[in-house]
């Protein structure tokens, strides 16, 4: 079916582009109107999470962040709360003309300040520090703050975090090289994140996930549209600074009742390499694909298990609907290609006549791996993409180890920045690309990057890639040979959300496995 128009998904924007809406705005109002906002804004959601907490627990920086929280604060204990506040020493320095103001009105309202943080509190508002932390700085954590850091990442309380949690990279969402290694592996508690003026991309991948926890968004200005993709200024979307999309949604429009399965498109599937290669069977991750494909709504679905013949006979576990081909019979597929799922050693060789088709192409796992080491390949794939309107779009959909591969590097450096990374991979290989894990991350040739909100760990499990792969490939099926990459964009942010959203709609007291979610798929519109 047509693609849907695409829905409104909300902004994310870099550092330097918040910093500069800050400044912009800043510029039209009077002294200190954003910083009150700010505070303001913090402490009515503050009582809105915990509006049973009596004692609260003000964490502030030397900074404008710490100035958001002095100014929290005063509305707290005007509120009836009581509230303790620790504020980082200035080391010297004299406190920014906003958050020395902040620090006045807080003294002038009576709150005391201490070193020691309090020895029970309900409710801890990080306010140390925000978006002007660098994953460069130099500076040691030390002293007081470094305490006051590791009590709230240890807490079992609830943590507001203004802006970001302190230490996660507003970029990326990876920690300070620095604190690292003191970040258990989960919060205790609940965590909540009021990001202000924009949504912070570092907030919705990697670790921001499980550290901002719910995150709501403070625009401090009727002036300030940048929260929705349709609504910020030209200016501001310019793709090399950064400007992304958070996927929350996908459009479920019904078909016409005058449909036939010719509009949905065909999925081929080529992998699973079989036992009898090398002992080790992965007929199951074709398998998977092939059934994904199916129930997310492709018209047809064809499966070649390689190593397998005319006579090899039919696996069990593959449905009716599916329809196994030889791997000649593949040629003809015009609808969405999807290979290397399971595919072994085996899928080195067929590669090249996957990079041959006219249609869209999913690239997955083996088929992944084997262009990463194999500069012919490389060389096939650039030339697929350079063929515009004689090739159909690409998809990569790797996860960080593959990436590593395709790009040369190491697992680490691919989540120390996955955004840029997966962004790196679509520019070079000018295809688009899925780099998988918390907060999917999906990158354009142009620069363009969208990052998934849906799913959950229960995708943690063996096979779900090969599900997304499959979905990725029914969205992709109706698209018409020789679309383009910018044709796909749209149908693969809706597979990619679906997947997870399958996972987010699972019942809880039930086991999800690869095949049941696979089964669990809803159809495009």
């Amino acid at each position: 079916m047509p693609a849907s128009a695409a829905p409104p998904y909300p902004a994310l924007l870099s550092s330097d582009q918040v910093r500069a809406r800050e400044q912009s705005l800043a510029a039209t109002l009077p002294h200190y109107r954003l910083m009150a906002r700010a505070g303001e804004a913090t402490a009515r959601l503050a009582l809105a999470i915990a509006p049973h907490a009596r004692h609260i627990w003000v964490v502030c920086g030397a900074g404008n962040n710490g100035g958001d929280g002095l100014e929290a604060a005063i509305h707290l204990q005007a509120a009836g709360k009581t509230v303790h506040i620790s504020l980082q020493p200035s080391a010297g320095k004299a406190l920014p003309a906003d958050a020395a103001h902040a620090l006045q009105r807080a003294q002038a309202a009576g709150l005391a300040i201490s070193a020691q943080p309090p020895a029970h509190f309900d409710l801890a508002i990080d306010a140390v520090w925000g978006i002007g932390l660098r994953a460069g700085r130099s500076a040691p954590i030390e002293g007081p703050v470094l305490a006051w850091l590791q009590q709230l990442l240890e807490t079992d309380r609830d943590v507001l975090c203004i802006d970001t949690p302190s230490g996660l990279l507003a970029d990326t969402g990876a920690w300070l090289p620095s604190l690292d290694p003191l970040v258990p592996p989960a919060p205790r508690g609940r965590r909540f994140t009021l990001s202000m003026l924009a949504l912070k991309p570092g907030l919705f991948t990697l670790q921001g996930r499980d550290w901002a926890g719910e995150v709501w968004l403070a625009a401090l200005s009727a002036h300030n549209p940048v929260w929705r993709c349709d609504q910020i200024p030209a200016a501001d979307m310019d793709t090399s600074s950064g400007t992304g999309q958070l996927v929350t949604q996908a459009p479920t429009p019904l078909p016409t009742h005058n449909s036939h399965k010719g509009l949905f498109g065909d999925v081929g599937v080529i992998g699973g390499q079989s036992a009898s290669h090398d002992g080790q069977g992965m007929e199951g991750a074709a398998m998977l694909a092939a059934s994904a494909a199916l129930h997310a709504g492709a018209g047809r679905v064809m499966l070649h298990l390689l190593g397998s013949n005319p006579a090899s006979p039919r696996p069990g576990g593959v449905a009716a609907d599916i329809m196994l081909r030889s791997l000649e019979a593949m040629g003809a597929l015009r609808g969405s290609l999807v290979c290397g799922c399971g595919g072994g050693n085996l899928v080195a060789g067929v590669v090249p006549q996957a990079l041959q088709h006219a249609g869209s192409l999913v690239l997955d796992a083996d088929a992944l791996n084997a262009i990463a080491s194999q500069p012919a390949l490389q060389t096939a794939l650039l030339q697929r993409a350079a063929q515009a309107g004689a090739s159909g779009a690409t998809v990569l959909t790797p996860h960080p180890l593959e990436l590593a591969r395709l790009l040369g590097s190491s697992t680490a450096q691919i989540q120390h920045d996955r955004i840029g990374a997966a962004r790196q991979a679509a520019r070079q290989w000018q295809c688009l690309v899925v780099l998988k894990g918390s907060g999917s991350v999906i990158a354009a040739p142009d620069g363009r990057y969208a990052i998934n909100h849906s799913g959950n760990a229960r995708l943690s499990i063996g096979g779900t890639g090969d599900v997304l792969a499959g979905c990725i490939g029914a969205h992709l099926a109706a698209l018409a040979p020789g679309s383009s990459w910018a044709d796909a964009w749209q149908p693969l942010l809706h597979a990619v959300w679906l997947h997870g959203h399958a996972a987010d709609t699972w019942p809880p007291a039930r086991m999800l496995t690869a095949s049941r979610l696979a089964r669990s798929l809803q159809r495009p519109g």
